[in-house]
């Protein structure tokens, strides 16, 4: 599921939807909207190094928050976790070489919870096809949360990755009752039936709720219903929808030039979000002015992390806010400690955090949080509860 699965497909993963075949793997359908999003965020978590670990961390109440239920709710989540490593994912598609290729595999191998850590695995042949940019788009988790229906999660999902193509193709009625997880129900053999309980319902919440519109088309043999597919359109509400996706950093200069330097889309938006357009604007200018850089990405990692071109460090290095104060004032250790606590995060979990806060706010201290992030001055004592509540002690030694 450039990045996991995230609302819209760039640089490699947008020219394999758009030149390839878009290679199937079929999830039963039969995982709860709780399962489904479980799966979305454990996947996006272990992503970047799918291929390369055997097993992968999160911390669990931070799961249990980005799927929606109470952070202490350890039942819940471990029978979730059982219901993946119960559910098989297949997978039918041509190797590199242009053979035919089947394959089979639970979701998980394997999951644990243990001191407050959830600890899962893939299997090494499932691992390598969900890694596969060809295979899955990835899932904006912040539209995946809106979604109340485990069948409109399932449509979203099988529809999306396809979003480059415009359509999903047909679909015998038979494998599309496996993707909703209706297989094993006569009712549902009826296409009046599935149509009415099934198709309608989540094609309503697919076009309701998320970043992509889908139509339904369907093939007949005389009066029955044979086969289906989707034509697959992007939401003209897209900006509205997608407020927190990072949708509003792609269109900023900023953006533009780190991408123009070969800063990856994942890269170039957590950049952008937890530093500020004018901070990270500042330093592509420092690295602008020292002539001959041949790794360019990697300077403006170092210049971002310890400031580089700031004339109140020495050496021009060093870390400071935006709006620099007396490195010695209660509010300067606090933000180097804020900043800290958040660059020690996880990709994922540096998502649900940002989630969770601005949650809590609106009208202009909502607006001030997703121009300045942890750096905002108008929500600082929030912030400053918030870490404190996320990392009880973490500020103790600052008093």
């Amino acid at each position: 599921m450039d990045d996991i699965p995230r609302d819209r497909l760039s640089g490699p993963l947008r020219r394999g939807a758009v030149k390839k075949h878009v290679a199937a793997i079929h999830v039963s359908g039969k995982l709860t909207l709780l399962q489904r999003k479980l799966s979305n965020v454990l996947l996006l978590n272990a992503y970047d190094t799918l291929t390369s670990q055997a097993s992968h961390q999160m911390d669990a109440r931070t799961l249990c928050l980005m799927i929606g239920y109470n952070s202490n709710d350890m039942d819940t989540l471990k029978a979730s976790l059982r219901g993946l490593a119960e559910t098989v994912a297949e997978w039918d598609m041509l190797d590199a070489e242009g053979k035919q290729e089947w394959g089979v595999s639970a979701l998980l191998s394997y999951a644990k919870l243990k001191g407050g850590i959830c600890e899962y695995a893939y299997s090494p042949a499932l691992a390598e096809k969900l890694h596969d940019p060809k295979v899955f788009a990835l899932i904006n988790l912040n539209i995946q949360r809106r979604f109340t229906s485990g069948h409109a999660l399932a449509l979203y999902e099988n529809c999306y990755r396809f979003v480059r193509t415009g359509s999903t193709g047909w679909w015998s009625l038979d494998l599309f009752r496996r993707l909703m997880g209706v297989a094993d129900s006569p009712y549902y053999e009826t296409y009046k039936h599935l149509n009415a309980k099934i198709i309608k319902p989540a094609v309503a919440e697919v076009n309701k709720t998320s970043n992509i519109v889908v139509t339904p088309e369907v093939r007949k043999m005389g009066r029955s219903v044979t086969d289906i597919r989707f034509q697959i359109t992007e939401n003209p509400q897209l900006a509205i929808l997608d407020l927190d996706d990072g949708e509003g950093i792609r269109n900023s200069q900023t953006y533009a030039r780190l991408r123009e330097l070969g800063v990856s889309d994942r890269l170039a938006r957590q950049w952008v979000a937890e530093h500020g357009e004018a901070y990270v604007g500042q330093k592509l200018d420092y690295v602008a002015g020292q002539g001959g850089v041949k790794n360019a990405v990697g300077y403006i990692s170092k210049a971002l992390k310890h400031d580089y071109g700031n004339p109140h460090q020495k050496g021009g290095q060093g870390v400071s806010p935006r709006n620099p104060v007396p490195p010695t004032s209660p509010r300067a250790r606090r933000l180097a400690r804020i900043r800290d606590l958040a660059a020690a995060r996880k990709p994922t979990q540096r998502d649900a955090d940002k989630l969770l806060f601005l949650a809590r706010l609106e009208g202009s201290l909502r607006d001030d949080f997703e121009r300045h992030g942890w750096m905002s001055a108008l929500n600082a004592d929030a912030i400053l509860a918030f870490w404190e509540e996320l990392s009880p002690g973490a500020f103790d030694d600052l008093e």
